[in-house]
């Protein structure tokens, strides 16, 4: 049974995560001299799993979820603890740089001028030609996988952390 969820995981991610990470290995569970794969790609792979779910504020589920909700749930379905808020989230781990994250790390950003504080978290999926690929939940859109490219999350983004 998990042997089948791995390569469905594995499948779903390597159609949506446009590309894969320089710094983190590909796993593909057919081939036995291939890395296992990390707690990063696990996390990566829950995460992907939840594309598409419709954002819900305060939602883990599949029914809906925001932001902060698929980062909390992803982690924790690979057991391990993170701070269920994007505010508490960005409070640990060590900065980093954009140009050295890597598949599993965390992009936080300021959305809202009124709040001036952190409102929103992505999850590094992959970087491919130096672009970054981050999944997140988004108001309008739901779970979906975007890119630091793009001007709104440039110019939203705050900091980078490794929490694993």
């Amino acid at each position: 049974m998990f042997k089948r969820l791995a390569i469905l995981l594995y499948i779903v991610f390597s159609l949506t995560s446009c590309g894969s990470s320089k710094t983190t290995s590909s796993y593909n569970p057919r081939k036995t001299n291939e890395p296992k794969a990390t707690v990063a790609d696990k996390i990566t792979w829950t995460a992907v799993s939840y594309k598409g779910t419709p954002y819900r504020y305060g939602g883990t589920t599949k029914k809906g979820m925001d932001c902060s909700g698929l980062i909390y749930t992803s982690f924790k379905e690979r057991n391990r603890d993170i701070p269920r808020t994007s505010g508490e989230m960005y409070k640990y781990g060590k900065p980093i740089t954009l140009k050295n994250v890597q598949r599993g790390d965390l992009l936080f950003f300021i959305t809202s001028k009124k709040r001036g504080r952190i409102n929103h978290v992505g999850l590094v999926t992959s970087i491919k030609n130096k672009t970054v690929y981050f999944i997140h939940s988004t108001t309008s859109k739901g779970v979906i996988v975007s890119n630091m490219e793009q001007p709104y999350w440039k110019r939203t983004f705050v900091k980078a952390k490794r929490v694993l």
